[in-house]
């Protein structure tokens, strides 16, 4: 097993594995896919004012998730080592770019090192902390999913397929929300020590970051903060639909984003694309939307929520100094780190050198 995780810890090994999957899922997607014609016939009668409120929804949506994230900071730091807001969303911007250009969901490890660079005189273990705050603040997307899915499931055109999958995802993320509310802590407690064991260091970042879960009117305005965004992000899958003319009632768009939340869950190659839009075009058919239009719309919905998150990210990239090159090394250290936090112990040091040399701000 350690010589099999060596030989996968090589890049280029990954870069062929990688190049291999992409490929035959390109190839599986031409041969097994849609009437290309027909698909981009769909292009041209979309009307672009309705993509474009769409992907303004995607960006409103965003800065509700980032807000629900500084609230759960908000709990897990003591009130002398809170950080800005600017600098929050700021980091939330690089995750959402490492998240659309680096393979392996870098994202949010990213957006703790850059946030973790604003905070210089915080003491040993905020790194562990904040790794534990993204946790909680992913945990944070099960209540609005699950509201999502129950409405789903009592309004729209469920195919049998989908069914299964739905409940599974509701069992497994409801015992998860469960695990960790047992788990959380407050912030009171002594923060954990850089450096002690891998699986106890995880429990113990893990439960400080958690801490949210224990204050009642923060948690409530984070959940509500992230329902606000699931809600914002509905509207804009709806308003995308009405771009590309496919008149269906508003439980087909929730349909649409929860189908296309279990298409990303495991990133068999690049995006998924092929798999999103299937996911997306084969439910459509039950409001008689042709199959190709329905890849189509798949393809538009992937591509705005993409430009949403580079958009915002090279923002964010350009305020902080940070080069996708340094994600890429990131990447390769967390690989090679034996803790999670060590990796970014040393991505923030690099962080501050390469701002240095581009005459960016650097920790304050």
């Amino acid at each position: 097993m350690t010589a099999v995780l060596r030989v996968w810890r090589n890049g280029w090994v990954q870069a062929g594995v990688l190049a291999l999957m992409t490929t035959l899922a390109f190839v599986v997607i031409w041969w097994r896919g849609p009437d290309w014609g027909q698909v981009w016939d769909a292009f041209r009668f979309v009307v672009w004012s309705w993509i474009v409120l769409a992907f303004l929804l995607n960006i409103v949506s965003t800065l509700f998730r980032a807000l629900s994230w500084r609230l759960t900071i908000g709990q897990a730091l003591p009130p002398q080592q809170q950080p800005r807001l600017v600098h929050v969303l700021s980091s939330f911007g690089v995750g959402l770019f490492a998240n659309a250009v680096v393979p392996g969901r870098l994202g949010e490890l990213a957006r703790v090192a850059t946030l973790r660079r604003h905070l210089p005189n915080a003491p040993a273990g905020t790194s562990a902390t904040l790794v534990g705050t993204v946790f909680a603040h992913r945990l944070f997307d099960l209540v609005p999913a699950t509201i999502l899915v129950t409405w789903v499931l009592l309004t729209a055109e469920v195919p049998h397929w989908a069914l299964v999958a739905l409940m599974i995802v509701a069992a497994v993320g409801f015992a998860l929300f469960t695990i960790a509310w047992l788990g959380a802590r407050r912030h009171q407690r002594p923060m954990v020590r850089e450096g002690v064991g891998t699986a106890r260091h995880f429990l113990s970042m893990a439960r400080q970051g958690l801490s949210v879960l224990k204050a009642p009117v923060p948690l409530a305005g984070a959940v509500l903060l992230q329902c606000l965004g699931w809600l914002l992000q509905l509207l804009a899958v709806y308003a995308a639909m009405k771009g590309f003319g496919i008149d269906a009632p508003l439980p087909a768009a929730g349909l649409v984003l929860v189908l296309m939340n279990i298409a990303t869950i495991v990133p068999l190659w690049p995006g998924n694309v092929g798999l999103v839009q299937a996911a997306v075009a084969i439910p459509l058919r039950n409001y008689g939307v042709p199959y190709a239009t329905g890849f189509a719309y798949g393809l538009a919905l992937q591509a705005i929520e993409m430009a949403c998150g580079i958009g915002l990210g090279v923002i964010a990239l350009a305020r902080e100094g940070v080069s996708v090159a340094m994600l890429r090394r990131m990447q390769d250290e967390q690989e090679s780190a034996e803790d999670v936090t060590d990796g970014i112990r040393d991505f923030v040091e690099e962080l501050d050198q390469e701002a240095v040399r581009e005459g960016a701000p650097v920790s304050r």
